[in-house]
């Protein structure tokens, strides 16, 4: 996937925001800020082996004075359901940056029940949900919900759409 700007914006805003620890699965749609964050020496980036562990990961960074985000895909979110329990409960700062699938030109049937419901799924869960599906509103959007997470207090998710992230091509058609 070649890199584009709206990308390095999404980073940019973590980084000027103050982020020390960014949580993640590995996932095409957010190489560019997991690269980054691995890079960047003031940045721990925090290779998970489930989306869930995520979620625990940047409640911690909170209670240890940093701030922390949680990179994951829409199918991840389903797998983080129980944890975010604890969001609710100790009302948690929390920023997920949800790159979808299920969506435009999706060539992976498993991927479409999750990406359907991955924005009723957070909300159920009271997590307000920000969607950004063209290049020229992610940075605004992603700033937005960095402030509601960090500075109100909120639970915040951002969907980065499909369209936006590309279409996924499939090698072995």
């Amino acid at each position: 996937m070649a890199e584009q700007a709206w990308q390095k914006e999404v980073f940019d805003v973590l980084k000027e925001g103050g982020v020390r620890q960014i949580a993640f699965v590995p996932d095409a749609g957010h190489a560019y800020a997991i690269r980054a964050a691995e890079n960047d020496p003031d940045i721990d980036a925090v290779l998970l082996t489930n989306e869930q562990e995520g979620v625990g990961v940047v409640c911690g960074a909170w209670l240890g004075g940093q701030r922390a985000v949680l990179l994951m895909q829409s199918s991840g979110v389903g797998n983080c359901v129980n944890m975010f329990s604890l969001l609710e409960n100790c009302r948690f700062p929390f920023l997920t940056l949800v790159t979808m699938r299920g969506e435009y030109a999706e060539f992976n049937p498993w991927q479409s029940p999750m990406g359907r419901r991955t924005e009723a799924v957070l909300e159920l869960m009271g997590i307000r949900v920000y969607r950004v599906d063209r290049a020229d509103e992610v940075a605004e959007v992603v700033h937005a919900a960095f402030d509601s997470a960090f500075l109100a207090g909120e639970q915040v998710a951002v969907l980065l759409g499909q369209r936006l992230i590309g279409r996924k091509n499939w090698v072995g058609k």
